[in-house]
């Protein structure tokens, strides 16, 4: 087998190479070169020691000395060069106490997690798959190299990250490798929020976030996301709703496009619902202000996996949105445009689509349809550089002060006063018409004061 690896791939390992090492593509790079992937990263691993590495090549990051890595620049590129180790006991279920180098490739790829992720490559030598990370590409297999516990006891977040690999690769999990997942879940406790938060999103953002069922049947939720085994727990007894609230939102991340906020917003949109769970004298399900609550939860959720601010604007307000069934007309839509943005709208517009369509049958058509003629209001509104905030507002501050207002809160409080005229009626942003409203409004207040 041969695989074509970068020029400064290359260039790197013969280099290593010409200077009495050993050294070979690793992990990741070899596993997407053979599925026939691009690979975001190019690693290599050498028998040299960091020190040796640096004496070669002249155009070196001191990255992780201690653990034997060290990038090299070659001309536009930078990749990580890092020595044969074997790692010491691991005494926080995350880091080994210590890091011995070794001059054995088979120790190296001995340590790694999972035997698709522990196969390396060089043109001189070709393959080397000591741990049959071939035969399981070709079965679509996710194993562990040797004993399954052993590998997650020394780095629990192996746990989450089998279950991401499964979603990206549509791979199924070695059974022995999935009862350790199941039997050593309670571990990632030990794990950092932020390294938690990583492995989810890659999984949300996978081909199959529908996946994140098997972290709830291995007991990853009930552990980095107890919220989401409540859910599990809500039925929905309502014709709208043919799911239990847990798979009816595992449902509506399969219609979600991968993108990041879409997909945490789906996960989370629902979070509110055992809460706000009734049930009527017919045996209907409601939960009414479930959005509010929701959104609060999800706020709670995503600073505790510590998720940037943005991230959590962006979701917890799609949350409060999501089942605001507004009406398709331009004046309801500007005025919801005014609160949430072009952009937010946007992703709401998905989302409720997304929510619908995990639903029942009930009323789809007529569902659908909504959301279709919204959707055409919202396209009119940007198309016709309708006014929908102050920005857009055909008069500012320096306006009314020139008409001899003083500086102060009643200059936001008439402007806004006008942006509510022209939400109403677009065709009134108008300078001059907007001075005259905002005359006719200061004199009234004046002549109040008498």
């Amino acid at each position: 087998m041969r695989l074509n690896l970068p020029a400064s791939v290359d260039a790197i390992i013969d280099s290593l190479q010409a200077n009495g090492y050993e050294a070979y593509a690793v992990g990741g790079c070899v596993r997407d070169s053979i599925l026939g992937c691009k690979p975001d990263d190019w690693d290599i691993t050498t028998s040299a020691t960091p020190w040796q590495v640096k004496e070669i090549f002249n155009r070196t990051v001191d990255t992780g000395l201690q653990h034997g890595t060290v990038t090299v620049l070659m001309g536009n590129y930078a990749h990580e060069v890092t020595t044969y180790r074997i790692d010491g006991d691991y005494e926080d279920g995350r880091h080994p106490k210590e890091v011995t180098f070794t001059a054995s490739l088979e120790e190296d790829l001995k340590r790694r997690d999972f035997t698709i992720n522990a196969m390396a490559y060089n043109d001189k030598s070709g393959l080397i798959d000591l741990y049959g990370g071939i035969e399981d590409l070709q079965r679509k297999c996710i194993r562990c190299v040797g004993n399954a516990e052993e590998r997650f006891g020394e780095d629990a977040l192996r746990i989450m990250r089998a279950l991401r690999f499964s979603a990206q690769l549509d791979f199924g999990i070695d059974q022995e490798t999935y009862d350790a997942v199941r039997k050593l879940s309670p571990t990632l406790a030990k794990i950092s929020a932020e390294r938690i938060s990583t492995e989810l999103t890659k999984l949300l953002m996978s081909g199959h976030p529908e996946y994140i069922q098997h972290a709830y049947d291995t007991g990853i939720t009930k552990v980095i996301l107890p919220e989401f085994d409540a859910v599990m727990d809500t039925p929905q007894n309502n014709p709208h709703h043919c799911y239990n609230v847990g798979r009816h939102t595992i449902e509506s991340l399969k219609y979600t496009p991968a993108d990041k906020v879409l997909r945490l917003t789906m996960l989370l949109h629902d979070m509110g619902k055992p809460a706000c769970r009734t049930t009527d004298e017919d045996g209907i399900d409601h939960f009414i202000g479930h959005a509010m609550e929701g959104m609060e939860l999800a706020r709670d959720i995503l600073q505790r996996l510590k998720f940037d601010n943005d991230t959590i604007y962006q979701v917890t307000n799609l949350i409060k949105w999501h089942d605001c069934r507004m009406e398709p007309s331009l004046k309801t839509i500007r005025k919801i445009l005014n609160k949430i943005g072009p952009n937010l709208f946007d992703k709401l517009l998905t989302v409720q689509y997304a929510d619908t369509m995990a639903q029942s049958g009930f009323c789809r058509k007529e569902k659908i349809q909504r959301i279709t003629e919204v959707e055409a209001c919202f396209k009119e509104i940007l198309d016709s550089n309708q006014c929908i905030s102050l920005k857009d507002l055909e008069l500012t501050g320096q306006d009314l002060i020139a008409m001899g207002l003083k500086p102060g809160p009643q200059i936001g409080q008439l402007l806004n006063q006008a942006l509510d005229q022209v939400l109403e009626e677009p065709e009134k942003n108008e300078r001059n018409y907007l001075l005259a409203f905002i005359d006719t409004i200061v004199k009234s207040e004046e002549v109040s004061k008498i």
